[in-house]
Formats: structure tokens, sequence, C-alpha cells
């Protein structure tokens, strides 16, 4: 039996006008993505909102945000909370047989379609297969295997099983998990919660909608290529004709393929920047459903703050989570070249340091090293306007970013900036093509994991207060003319509408 959507009745009462689908963020990490998702919300109270925040488990977190007076329902699923085993009954062969199909049919070149088959089969109202089903009974090991046997047969059954298991039970918990009413629902980002996005497209036939900040694919593949948990089970050499599937394919061919779905069952899909489209396409995403909505700041916010002067202390900060990707070591490696020559120098890295404790504590370990302990500051989690005032530069020097908020938050108090060639930050401070009067450079731009090249950058813009005041101003009337909140809160004012209309 083929699943049918359920239509939502405008008019039902206790239906969220936009239910939110996040992961790994709100409410519980503060900055960035949950910053914005608080905003989005608290700027539209005429609006109802609900959240599914998707975790790993359930571990005690601390909430970070209090709730907006608007938000009227919020959600956990938890994707590696698979309980007890239950009872298992029988199904028919044919059952697991199509299940194998589908599955390594939507891991390859698959979308929308393959998954709409498997969330039929498993959604099944005359039989539905529990999660229990799905990963702790005799179906799940016959899936297992048979996928195995034809996917990765080359490579350590023990491995893969493990990798199976945790792969395939979000995916399975995100198609399991009892789905909340709402007229519109909004991801933001694919891999699980656009896996979410697309199950509620087939089951209620109602609009959805994605907004990526960076690219969710992109910043899977850079950890899945880090990763020292995955295991390599093929050794190819120079091999340009082995087309033999290692675990790291494996995981990285999944996110594909949750981004193909969740592209292919939006409505509209939004970004922060023209450049992340081109990678949208390339997934497969319909160029008519693009849209780029550039994030917004409150600038008044920051404009009235002091600004760091000539008799102040040499202070560069980078804020932001002490985490893999903000690559806060070469941080740490540039503002020792820079203190080797510049004496007084103050370095702040602001931002929490408990998402990754191991990786934090190795920055305290590169500091300690460096003998930095009497200059750089950890200051965990701060309001960074309370410290603007008394910084002269901010330096990014991320790995993978979108459209970063401290960036526009730095230039909205007229901070130059050094970032790392990721995301939009080249955009933002040397302007887009098309600027019309040109701005001007707000800061320099250096490439990835550079420490003499970032120490360098911020040397220049020290020892030349001029240059450093002229970037800063430059920053300032960019951030005021194309990234003001007013402008992001209308745009998304009027999507919403027009996807709440739908009937």
């Amino acid at each position: 039996m083929w699943l049918q959507p359920s239509p939502v009745s405008d008019n039902e009462p206790g239906i969220p006008d936009i239910c939110l689908i996040v992961e790994g963020c709100y409410p519980y990490v503060p900055g960035g993505v949950s910053s914005w998702l608080d905003w989005l919300m608290r700027t539209r109270p005429d609006l109802s909102f609900s959240v599914i925040a998707i975790l790993a488990d359930k571990q005690n977190r601390q909430r970070r945000y209090d709730f907006p007076g608007n938000m009227i329902g919020f959600h956990e699923l938890f994707l590696h909370d698979f309980g007890q085993s239950g009872p298992s009954r029988p199904h028919a062969s044919h059952v697991s047989a199509s299940l194998v199909q589908h599955l390594i049919s939507l891991f390859e070149e698959g979308g929308i379609d393959d998954f709409t088959r498997i969330n039929n089969i498993i959604n099944d109202p005359a039989q539905p297969i529990t999660l229990s089903e799905l990963l702790n009974a005799p179906l799940a090991w016959d899936v297992l295997q048979e996928m195995y046997q034809k996917t990765m047969p080359h490579a350590s059954f023990h491995h893969y099983f493990w990798a199976w298991r945790a792969l395939f039970g979000g995916m399975f918990a995100a198609m399991k998990y009892p789905l909340p009413k709402a007229k519109v629902y909004h991801t933001i980002s694919t891999g699980y919660a656009g896996l979410l996005a697309a199950r509620a497209r087939v089951e209620t036939g109602r609009p959805v909608m994605l907004t990526e900040h960076g690219i969710y694919t992109n910043e899977r593949q850079i950890e899945i290529l880090m990763a020292d948990w995955i295991a390599d089970m093929v050794d190819k050499g120079l091999s340009i004709h082995d087309h033999r599937y290692d675990l790291r394919d494996l995981w990285i061919n999944a996110f594909k393929s949750f981004a193909r779905t969740c592209y292919q069952a939006c409505d509209k899909i939004t970004t922060l920047y023209e450049d992340n489209q081109r990678l949208q396409k390339a997934l497969g995403a319909d160029p008519e459903k693009l849209e780029v909505i550039a994030n917004g700041i409150d600038v008044d916010r920051f404009s009235v703050l002091r600004r760091a002067g000539r008799d102040d202390p040499p202070t560069i900060a980078l804020i932001g989570r002490v985490v893999p990707i903000k690559d806060i070591k070469t941080f740490i490696n540039a503002a020792s070249l820079v203190r080797s020559r510049l004496s007084g120098l103050k370095v702040l890295i602001l931002g929490p340091d408990d998402e990754d404790r191991e990786y934090a504590a190795e920055c305290r370990d590169l500091v300690a090293e460096l003998g930095m302990e009497d200059c750089l500051e950890f200051t965990g989690g701060v309001n960074i306007a309370d410290y603007l005032p008394q910084i002269h530069i901010v330096v990014l020097t991320s790995l993978s970013e979108a459209q970063p908020l401290v960036i526009l938050e730095a230039g909205a108090a007229e901070i130059p900036c050094i970032t790392t060639d990721v995301g939009s930050c080249r955009e933002i401070i040397e302007g887009r093509s098309d600027e019309e009067p040109e701005i001007g450079h707000g800061g320099i731009v250096t490439d990835l994991v550079d420490p003499d090249q970032i120490s360098q950058a911020i040397i220049e813009l020290l020892a030349d207060e001029d240059r450093r005041r002229r970037y800063g101003k430059n920053l300032f009337r960019r951030v005021g003319t194309y990234y003001r909140t007013d402008m992001a809160s209308n745009a998304y004012n009027i999507l919403y509408r027009q996807l709440i209309s739908v009937v």
C-alpha cells in the first residue's frame, strides 16, 4: 500500500505555521545557526513555530536559549537511541529484498523517488516496521548482510557492521519519528534534518523549504576525510580504475544522497550567498527553486560601541567555538608569530570550549608549548559586545564557513577582519562583483592553514592605523548597506507567507 499525504487545514487549532527542523545546534549550542534561529522566530511574532531538535543521543544538555513566546511546540529526535529490542514479526523475503534494492539505489544516485519507496515500505499502514525491527531483528540482519555482499564484500564485515548501524540507525530514526503537524516545514540543513523534511513532504503534502548556511554535505565530507574513527579498508594505490567502495565512500555517498533527496522534496531552497548555489546545483538542486537571502544583524547595537585605539594594547581575537573546523590551532600559531615581532600583544579566543573537550585541551597544550599563557585568554562563551571595544582586529581561521555572523558584527563595530577564503568571507571583506558604488576592502583574505600568511596580515594592519581604520569603516558601510536584519527579516516573511498560502 502506498502512503497518501495527509493534508493539514490552515484553520486546524494548535497547528504551528512553521516547523523548524534543526540538527545538532538549537537550543543547546550557542551562537552561529542557533542565534540565527532564535532571531528568525523572535522577528516574526505574528507566526507560530515548533522546533524539532535532532540530537545524537539522550545525554543531559544545558539549554542555552529561552524559548520565544511564539514557539508552541518543542520536540527532540535522538538518532542513536535505539532502545531495547522489541518483539519481531516475520516479514516476507520480498520486504528485505525491496529495502536493499532501494537503499542501494538511493545511495548510488537516487533521490526522492527511492526515499519515498523506502518510506512506503517501513511506514506501510498495513504493517509498519518498527525501529527495533529495522536495527535489532532478523530483518535488519538480512538487509545488512545483503547490502554488504552487494556493495562492500572486500571490506571487513566487522567495520561495515558498525558503520551501517550508525548510518542507517540515524536514517531510520528520522523515518520512524512521530512527525508533528505544521503548515510549512523548514529545515536548516540537508543530512538527517533534510530527510525528515523530505518525509514531511511525502506524508503531508505540505510545502517544505530549506535554508543552508553552509553546505552540509561539504562540511560532513571534510569531517569524514579527517576522521580517524573510520577504518580505511581499501588500498587503491594510484589506480584510477578501482571502483571499490571504502567506508569513507559509504558515509560521503550517504550524505550526498540525503542532500539530493532533500533538494528534490523542497519547494524553495535558500542560502546565504550566491556561490553556495553552485554546490547545490552540482548535487541536483533545481535552479528555479534557489534564492539568496543574506544574514542580517542589528547594526545599531554594535555601531554605538567604543572603538579600540592607539592607546589600547594591540588586541586580536578569534570569535568562535573551540572545535577543529574553526582551526583554532592555526590562529594560536599565527598569534605566536605576531608576538615574536610585536610586544604587548593581547590575544583572545572568545567562544565556548566544551563542545570538543579533547580538541580544546590540545589547543591549551599548544598555548603552553608556545609560551603564550601570559598573553592569550580562552574566555569561554561571552557576550561579544562586551569585548569588541578592546579589539583591533578580528581573525577567522576556519576550514569551512557559510556567512559568519561574527564578521558582520565586527564590521558593524568598525573592526576590520582577517579571514580565510571560505564561504562568503571574501564577498563580505572585498565586496561582490556587482557592488555599486564600490566600497573597498574591509580586511584581508588569506589561504587556509597558513599561520605565516595570517600573521603577516595581522602585523600589517596593527602597524598601519590609518589602513586599519579605513578597512573598519569600509566594512561598516558594507554591512550597513547589504546585511541589515530588517532586510533579511522581510525576505523570510514574504517567503513564509507565500508557502503558508499553498493549499
